[in-house]
C-alpha cells in the first residue's frame, strides 16, 4: 500500500530531473498527436471537397487513359456527343440522373465589371447531380433548355466580382462571348474542390450552349448519379458496353472514353492519407522510444544513487517485490505524466494551427486513448529492468555502498 506514496515522494524529491526525464515522452506523444490531427484533417477535408462533387458519381469524358491514369490518343474531344447521355438515360437502370455538359472559359461582363470564369452548359438534373442548391432565385427548367433559353445560374465567385457593390444579380443582364442572358439564380456556396474554387463557374442550359456559345455538338463530359452506391460498378460495366455498341468499337479497339468513379477516388485519397499519416506518426513515435531510454537511463542512475536506501529497506524486511514495485511505479508515473502533458501540448498545437497555418485539423479520440497507453506501456517496458536490478541488490552490499 506504500508503494505509490513512496514512488511518488522519491519523484517529488527530484522534481527537476524528473521534468526533463518526461521531456521526450512529452515531444514524442505531442508530435504524434499533432500529425495525426493533421493527416485526419486533410483527409476529411479532401473527402468533404470530393463529396461535395457529388455522392455515388460517375463522369465520363472523351479519351481513354492507361493503366499509369495517362491520357493516351485512343478518343479525343469528339468520342461523347449529347445523343450518348440520352441513350445512357434510357437503357440503364438504377440511374437518379444524368446530364451532358459542355464548357470552356470566357470572359462575363456585367455593365463596366468583367470576370473571365468557367462557362458551363448543363441539363437541369445536373444540379441534383453535382448536389448544388440555389440560393438566391430559381434553376433553370427542361423548357429553358429546349428552347435554348438566354438564362444564367452564377456562383458565388462571380456574383462577388460582377457585382461588388452587394446589388442583387437577380434579373441582371450579364454578356458571355458577346451574348446577353438574364441571370435567374445564384449558387449556394461550395468552396475549394479538387478543381480550384468551385463557386467560380456559370452555368446556362446545355442547348443554348452547345447553339449560341461554343457552336459544337460535341461535349466535355458526362455525369450520371447512380441511385445505389451497391450498383456503381454495375452501372459502370453498363454503361461501358453501352458506348462501345454507341461507337461502333470491335474488340480489339480500347475505349474512346474514360469512366471515372469518385466514391474510388474518394476511397483512394483517404487510404494514401491514412498511410501517410500512420508513416508520419511511425517516424513521430521514434521520440517516445527514445523518450523511454531515457527513462531507463535516469532510473539507472537513481537506483545507484539510492543503493543505500535501499539496502536498509531490504534490511528491516522489506521484499524484493516491494522495491521492484516502487522503482516500476515511478518509470510508469514518469512515463505517463510526459503522455498526458504530451496530449495536452500535441491537443494544443492542433487547435491552433487551423488559426495559424489555415490547416484542417481533427483530433481523433482513439489516437488520445493510444498515446495514454502507449506511454504506460513504455513506462512499464523500460522501467523494468531499473526496477529489477533494484529489487535484486544484495542488502549486505548495499549497506557497505558510500
Amino acid at each position: 500500500m506504500q508503494t505509490i506514496p513512496s514512488a511518488l515522494g522519491a519523484l517529488r524529491a527530484n522534481k527537476g530531473r524528473s521534468l526533463l526525464t518526461t521531456l521526450g515522452i512529452i515531444i514524442g506523444v505531442a508530435a504524434v498527436i499533432a500529425i495525426v490531427a493533421l493527416g485526419e484533417g486533410a483527409s476529411a477535408s479532401v473527402s468533404n471537397q470530393l463529396s461535395g462533387l457529388g455522392t455515388n458519381l460517375l463522369t465520363i469524358s472523351p479519351g481513354s487513359t492507361s493503366s499509369g491514369g495517362a491520357r493516351t490518343g485512343a478518343g479525343n474531344a469528339t468520342t461523347l456527343k449529347a445523343a450518348d447521355a440520352d441513350t445512357i438515360a434510357q437503357k440503364v437502370p438504377g440511374l437518379s440522373g444524368v446530364s451532358p455538359v459542355v464548357g470552356g472559359s470566357a470572359q462575363v461582363i456585367a455593365g463596366n465589371q468583367n470576370w473571365s470564369t468557367r462557362i458551363q452548359g448543363v441539363t437541369p438534373p445536373y444540379l441534383t447531380i453535382e448536389d448544388w442548391t440555389i440560393a438566391q432565385g430559381s434553376a433553370f427548367t427542361t423548357q429553358d433548355n429546349t428552347q435554348s433559353n438566354n438564362v444564367a445560374v452564377l456562383g458565388t465567385t462571380v456574383v462577388s466580382n460582377l457585382f461588388p457593390n452587394g446589388q442583387s444579380p437577380i434579373g441582371q443582364t450579364i454578356r458571355i462571348r458577346n451574348v446577353p442572358f438574364t441571370v435567374i439564380g445564384v449558387l449556394q456556396s461550395k468552396g475549394s474542390g479538387p478543381g480550384g474554387d468551385q463557386d467560380d463557374t456559370v452555368l446556362v442550359p446545355f442547348q443554348t450552349a452547345q447553339v449560341r456559345l461554343f457552336g459544337s455538338s460535341n461535349i466535355s463530359q458526362i455525369v450520371v448519379q447512380v441511385s445505389d452506391a451497391t450498383q456503381m460498378d454495375s452501372a459502370t460495366t453498363q454503361i461501358q458496353t453501352l458506348l462501345r455498341e454507341q461507337h461502333r468499337l470491335t474488340t480489339r479497339q480500347a475505349d474512346d472514353f474514360t469512366i471515372r468513379n469518385n466514391n474510388d477516388i474518394i476511397s483512394r485519397v483517404s487510404s494514401v492519407s491514412t498511410t501517410m499519416t500512420m508513416l508520419l506518426g511511425g517516424v513521430a513515435a521514434v521520440s517516445l522510444v527514445v523518450g523511454g531510454i531515457g527513462i531507463m537511463n535516469i532510473m539507472l542512475v537513481s537506483v545507484t544513487e539510492r543503493t543505500r536506501e535501499i539496502g536498509i529497506r531490504l534490511a528491516i524486511g522489506a521484499q524484493p517485490r516491494d522495491v521492484l514495485a516502487q522503482f516500476l511505479v515511478e518509470a510508469v508515473v514518469l512515463s505517463v505524466l510526459g503522455g498526458v502533458v504530451g496530449i495536452m501540448v500535441g491537443s494544443g498545437v492542433a487547435l491552433v494551427l487551423p488559426m495559424v497555418a489555415g490547416w484542417a485539423t481533427v483530433v481523433p479520440w482513439n489516437a488520445i486513448v493510444l498515446s495514454f497507453g502507449v506511454s504506460a506501456a513504455i513506462g512499464m517496458f523500460f522501467g523494468i529492468y531499473p526496477a529489477r536490478k533494484a529489487s535484486q541488490l544484495d542488502p549486505i552490499v548495499a549497506l557497505r555502498y558510500e
